[in-house]
């Protein structure tokens, strides 16, 4: 958290680390009650299947191409990635994400609450062979 109420971040100062998924995060601005980052996967990349145990995400494409999978209980579904999409990932849904294209697939995601480190992250049975 900032040392004074409100948090200014240029994204190109952002700290990168790497996901649980393989991905490529940029941690952006947080608040109590949420944060956001980007995470960006490289082009023909797949991710490693994971899911959430605490969390809950709401995404939104801003580059690139893909797809994602989603899985929760009985429920399951495979929907295209591109720019304008937003979609939601539940509190422990399984989910995968690959970057069907030749640029970055940047997604900006808001977690609630913030997202904790550690073992947030558990792997889960996916789809797609994961590349990174």
């Amino acid at each position: 958290m900032p040392a004074t109420a409100w948090d200014t971040r240029q994204i190109d100062h952002a700290p990168r680390v790497a996901a649980p998924d393989g991905s490529t995060v940029r941690i952006l601005c947080a608040l109590p009650g949420a944060s956001t980052a980007l995470f960006t996967l490289p082009p023909a990349a797949v991710s490693r299947p994971v899911a959430h145990r605490t969390v809950a995400e709401v995404w939104y494409v801003v580059a690139g191409h893909g797809r994602i999978w989603r899985r929760l209980g009985d429920d399951e579904e495979i929907a295209a990635l591109a720019p304008g999409v937003s979609l939601t990932i539940p509190t422990g849904a399984a989910f995968q994400f690959r970057n069907d294209g030749g640029e970055p697939l940047d997604i900006l995601g808001a977690t609630s609450p913030p997202w904790p480190g550690g073992d947030e992250a558990q792997p889960a049975a996916g789809t797609w062979s994961p590349t990174v």
